[in-house]
């Protein structure tokens, strides 16, 4: 959708009930504009996943486009017995422009105890947010969270990719909860999602993960061809008892 624009406040509040599944995506990217005030826009998503219930959360990608202000909040809710897939992707300005400033909150409680709440802010003028230790360059940024109590959480840190000109992506447990976050960043919107596919395999995958200090794969000969999650195709979290 072409929003939200400058001073836009927009707002969703999803709920899954208890022994349901859900899915929900969007038909099109999200693209925040420039509006014709100076306003920043804000944008809030609010889910809640009830016992023994199931949601996935799989919107195509946001994309910051010159002189915009977008602040976006995700506020998680989880019972001890929900399950989440959350995919989060950034794409930071359109083709040879730079982006507009972008801060993205991510805060998830499950069973009341916060296991998650992270800040990033990404464009001018924030500082370093093209740096090394953050963007390194690239332009498109994501993360995946897979939350469930049967979770296999003993794996070491993963690491996924083919080099610093491709992208990579981190695969790691959270601490004291059965979760799962991949951070990555990639040159194009393309290789993100081929990053962050290979890490739902990975997750997917119950055969052991090598006990190393964290190991690295490429992403195509690790996990194979990584459909895109959320076509049909991918191994999304099963919902025992949904």
């Amino acid at each position: 959708m072409s929003a939200p624009l400058g001073g836009d406040r927009l707002a969703l509040d999803i709920t899954a009930e208890a022994r349901t599944r859900l899915e929900v995506t969007t038909a099109a990217a999200t693209i925040a504009l420039r509006g014709s005030t100076a306003d920043p826009a804000t944008y809030d998503v609010r889910l809640a996943v009830g016992p023994h219930a199931c949601l996935n959360w799989l919107p195509q990608p946001l994309i910051s486009t010159r002189g915009s202000t977008l602040r976006q909040t995700f506020d998680v809710d989880l019972a001890s017995t929900s399950r989440l897939l959350l995919r989060e992707e950034q794409v930071l300005g359109r083709t040879a422009e730079p982006p507009g400033l972008l801060s993205t909150r991510l805060t998830v409680r499950r069973d009341g105890r916060a296991i998650l709440d992270q800040h990033t802010v990404h464009g001018d003028p924030a500082t370093a947010w093209n740096g090394p230790a953050v963007l390194g360059g690239h332009r498109a940024t994501g993360q995946l969270l897979i939350v469930g109590p049967e979770l296999d959480t003993g794996r070491k840190p993963l690491v996924l990719g083919d080099g610093p000109a491709e992208g990579y992506a981190v695969m790691a447990p959270l601490a004291d909860a059965p979760a799962l976050l991949t951070t990555a960043v990639a040159p194009t919107p393309d290789r993100l999602r081929r990053l962050l596919d290979a890490a739902l395999a990975h997750a997917s995958d119950t055969s052991p993960v090598p006990a190393s200090g964290g190991s690295r794969h490429p992403p195509d000969a690790a996990a194979g061809p990584a459909p895109a999650a959320g076509d049909g195709r991918s191994p999304l979290p099963e919902c025992p008892g949904v």
